[in-house]
């Protein structure tokens, strides 16, 4: 991934914002909606971009756009930041290769609790039943 590459492929849309802040948010667009074509890019390999589309496939619309919005605050310098930030943090956690897990046992000691455990809820539900006559 070229980052540099990237950031100059990015495409910001302004529009008002929603939410608490009065008249302000009436007359300013400080809501950043930030779109990045994924198919389309240079700064991305093939696998790259595979891989983006495998776990990002819920923010990727029809024309491969990957969308991130940001309205947190009442600036939109602010907003644009933040949602750039997200957007490199969400494109580098996708691209992460993931860990191979390694199939573990329970230990006989948790085992062991657990069993002692279950048993005791099982005596406690017991007693609180009615005696039979």
């Amino acid at each position: 991934m070229k980052r540099t590459i990237i950031e100059n492929e990015l495409y910001f849309n302004f529009t008002r914002s929603s939410g608490a802040g009065g008249q302000h948010v009436n007359k300013v667009s400080t809501r950043v909606e930030l779109r990045f074509n994924v198919s389309s890019s240079s700064g991305l390999s093939d696998s790259e971009k595979q891989l983006i589309f495998h776990k990002l496939r819920n923010r990727i619309n029809n024309d491969d756009e990957f969308i991130v919005t940001s309205q947190a605050s009442r600036s939109q310098f602010k907003n644009k930041e933040s949602a750039t930030e997200r957007f490199f943090s969400l494109i580098e956690s996708a691209l992460k290769p993931q860990k191979k897990r390694k199939p573990t046992h329970p230990s006989r000691q948790s085992v062991v609790k657990r069993l002692e455990r279950k048993h005791q809820k099982s005596e406690l539900k017991q007693l609180r039943r009615k005696p039979d006559l």
